[in-house]
């Protein structure tokens, strides 16, 4: 450790005599010697073998120092919120600790694949992709998809229950969860997979008891908002979304509606409100200054509008979307405009009348329930003001005057809510809508948890997307009122008997090794893992699975016209996973591989892949020990398509056309 001297006597390279006294790095003073050791390039290996040279190095590496912290910033920077700033804390224990909790965390993610890739693949083959015939939404979207669909809601609970039993801060798990999804885009697909799983499970648990905490506030502190803001976060765990942000935004509205009242009266009272005070304008005609100052802003300033040409879509309901996109449906431009107005001073009150969620805003004095007492507000409607006969034509029916109620803040987000649920039964039947039926399911049994109905709705929903039998009995055991469940198994493809029991269907035989060199699969074409391009629908997709013939029950082959195709249904039909989110079972004389392989951007890809290598997709260990001849296969064909170089020439040979032309009606 020794710095180079000149000796006794001699002059050094710059002329000068130098003493005799020998200098070394640990003579240095503790702050230069910190600096030195916060030099970006050197890791956390190279600063614990630094701390082994000698006590001084050791003493100025200790746990509280400057040096470990700097290591902790420097390896999880997204921690720092959690720390206050200059807080004396003990940094290498830190540094230890979220170590030890990464290490244990990936090699939980890395385990889940291996411990129920088998298991799910079992689930789907025994038929579990219909559902009981009074479940008809679900049955009727499901005759239109492969019976071999993922079982895209299977919860893997254990694996969860690890990482909780890990007994480290939650932020510790989040933050290795998001390093592992933030890692290189085409690898690791299957870690990734089971990363944002785990990731959007564990947030979803956060976020309920959130909601819990809300709902156990007396009636007069809820905030619309907030729960708008909490039903949000449930759905899209995943998005960056809190109260913090969306008050903010609701905050520079506010403003600006401000500016527009100053410039019409600037002696209101509205004007002097600061924000958290809690203040009524009192004077029916300073209220309807506000009133539409707010409309203006809103409608004409800012061009917030109902979506008429895209009801159903469920991002009208998340306030996130509704600010970022000025767009939405009644309910959620209702608590906005109620929240709006409330800070500014004017009372406004949510009414559940039937088909068009409105506000009520009250022209008497306070007290009065008559419904000619007040304006009825359509925030969907630009904030038109109509009377109780108008309201009756805006939904074409009369009702009663119960509907023209005001209701609490948990009757709106069961109104939210629901308005999720129905959107989730409308749904594709693929995974973006099975998830949205899960979630608002959720929400609705936390807010009302005896609704028998939603309860056993709920029970069928897991039943349907594999989640194991023990989760589903304990739903109906959870309410004394429902009794035992119906006969599961009646109307399932593959069940043993028309009262199979949940628990017997999972004891399916693991799913057969197939292989394409046994003598029933010789016509074969494709593998698992080719990109390929549907000749009669146009989609792009990815094989994850293939039968030597048609497997789905009769109804199925005559719904979907496979008798005729050319061959019919005597030929090998594939899975495959759709660019579009959707699985399908098509047959191989409408599939052809891709010309110009690209990605497939469904979210069930990382449960069969773990790695796109430009042409193809890369088995996992899982999908290759079900497949174990393929990966050779799918090596053969990409080479053959994409990477044989024409003679004489540098450029690539194109993709061979396919021979197979059918003009008949092609199966899914």
């Amino acid at each position: 450790m020794a710095t180079s001297v000149a000796g006794e006597g001699q002059p050094s390279l710059n002329g000068i005599i130098s003493d005799t006294q020998t200098k070394k790095l640990t003579d240095l003073p503790t702050e230069l010697l910190e600096h030195i050791l916060c030099f970006p390039v050197l890791k956390h290996v190279d600063i614990c073998n630094v701390s082994c040279c000698c006590k001084r190095l050791h003493d100025v590496c200790h746990g509280r120092g400057k040096v470990w912290g700097h290591q902790y910033k420097l390896r999880w920077p997204r921690l720092q919120r959690f720390y206050r700033q200059n807080e004396c804390c003990d940094w290498l224990r830190e540094y230890k600790t979220r170590h030890r909790v990464g290490i244990q965390i990936r090699r939980t993610v890395e385990s889940i694949s291996k411990r129920f890739f088998t298991e799910v693949l079992a689930i789907c083959e025994c038929g579990r992709m219909f559902v009981q015939e009074n479940v008809s939404f679900l049955c009727s979207k499901l005759t239109q998809r492969s019976v071999t669909q993922p079982c895209v809601g299977q919860v893997l609970g254990d694996s969860f229950a690890e990482i909780e039993s890990l007994g480290m801060p939650e932020h510790f798990c989040e933050d290795e969860l998001l390093f592992i999804l933030n890692s290189d885009k085409r690898k690791s697909l299957t870690l990734k997979y089971y990363a944002k799983k785990i990731l959007y499970f564990l947030r979803q648990q956060n976020i309920l008891r959130s909601l819990k905490t809300f709902l156990e506030q007396p009636a007069g502190q809820q905030s619309a908002l907030e729960g708008a803001v909490l039903v949000d976060q449930y759905c899209n765990p995943l998005a960056d979304v809190s109260l913090d942000s969306i008050s903010a935004q609701v905050d520079e509205i506010t403003e600006k509606v401000k500016k527009m009242l100053r410039i019409k009266n600037p002696s209101h009272p509205s004007l002097r409100i600061a924000q958290g005070d809690c203040f009524v304008v009192e004077d029916f005609d300073l209220q309807r200054q506000v009133v539409c100052a707010l409309n203006s802003v809103l409608y004409e300033q800012l061009q917030y509008k109902g979506n008429e040409f895209d009801y159903y879509n469920p991002l009208n309901s998340y306030i996130h979307q509704v600010l970022l996109r000025h767009t939405g449906i009644p309910i959620s431009l209702s608590v906005l405009y109620m929240t709006l107005a409330r800070k500014l001073g004017v009372q406004l009150e949510p009414v559940n009348f039937p088909n068009h969620f409105l506000l009520r805003w009250c022209q008497k004095p306070r007290g009065s329930e008559d419904i000619y007492d007040f304006v009825y507000i359509d925030a969907f409607g630009k904030g038109k003001q109509l009377t109780a006969k108008e309201c009756e034509y805006l939904i074409g029916h009369q009702v009663t005057a119960d509907y023209y109620s005001a209701i609490s803040t948990t009757e709106v987000l069961l109104r939210m809510v629901g308005n999720l649920l129905n959107i989730g039964k409308r749904g594709e039947g693929n995974e973006k809508s099975y998830q949205l039926l899960r979630d608002s399911l959720d929400l609705y049994l936390t807010i009302n948890p005896d609704n028998v109905q939603y309860l056993l709705l709920q029970a069928r929903l897991y039943f349907h997307l594999g989640i194991w039998p023990e989760k589903v009995l304990d739903i109906p055991a959870a309410h004394s009122g429902i009794g035992s469940l119906p006969a599961w198994g009646s109307g399932l493809p593959g069940a043993a008997h028309a009262g199979a029991h949940p628990a017997q269907e999972t004891s399916c035989d693991i799913p057969e090794v197939k292989r394409r060199s046994a003598p029933e699969h010789l016509e074969v074409q494709y593998s698992v893992g080719l990109i390929m391009k549907h000749k009669r629908s146009g989609y792009n997709c990815v094989i994850y699975g293939w039968d030597p013939k048609c497997t789905m029950s009769q109804e199925w082959i005559t719904t979907m016209r496979v008798h005729q195709l050319s061959n019919g249904a005597n030929q090998p039909f594939y899975n495959v996973l759709v660019q579009d989110g959707t699985c399908r079972y098509a047959a191989q004389e409408n599939l052809e591989p891709h010309s110009a392989p690209l990605e497939i951007g469904h979210p069930e890809v990382g449960r069969y892949f773990s790695e796109f290598a430009d042409t193809h997709y890369v088995a996992n260990e899982e999908l290759q020990t079900r497949y174990p001849e393929d990966m050779n296969e799918t090596q053969v064909t990409v080479q053959e398509l994409y990477h044989r170089l024409t003679p004489g020439s540098g450029n690539q040979e194109q993709a061979p056309a396919s021979d197979q032309n059918n003009h008949q009606a092609m199966a899914m």
